[in-house]
């Protein structure tokens, strides 16, 4: 056992300079602009941040699930076939669970972790522009 975890963290981290490794940028890089469109979409409509409502809010975590699968499932899944072609490049073998992992990296948490706080920086910037707006009209 041990050594199917030493060699499924030697593969993570061999990504880093093996083939490919552009992508280890770029599929982060697309999440976190459907993660702004999302997350200045949600300021503007006066929701809550995302990934704190996914855990607090039972009522609509289905929904909020759904709406944030739309709009990152496309680079999870470019993310995950990369990752197959990577695999079959590098190792001539295919270790699906590495693929998952790395599409969560590269894909999800980058999502979960921008959106939130887009829609909080938005919803700032927003209130502040609202202030200095009424302090100079007065």
């Amino acid at each position: 056992m041990d050594e199917h975890i030493a060699r499924f963290f030697n593969d993570l981290f061999a990504r880093a300079s093996g083939p490919m490794h552009i992508r280890l940028v770029l599929q982060p890089l697309m999440a976190i602009i459907f993660a702004t469109r999302a997350g200045v979409r949600d300021a503007r409509l006066g929701q809550p941040p995302y990934f704190w409502t996914i855990f607090h809010d039972r009522d609509h975590r289905r929904e909020l699930l759904r709406a944030g699968w739309k709009d990152v499932g496309k680079v999870f899944i470019l993310a995950t076939v990369l990752d197959v072609v990577y695999q079959l490049i590098a190792v001539r073998w295919v270790y699906p669970l590495e693929s998952l992992v790395m599409a969560i990296l590269l894909a999800f948490l980058p999502y979960l972790l921008c959106r939130g706080a887009i829609t909080r920086l938005v919803q700032l910037v927003g209130a502040l522009a609202q202030r200095s707006g009424r302090r100079g009209a007065v």
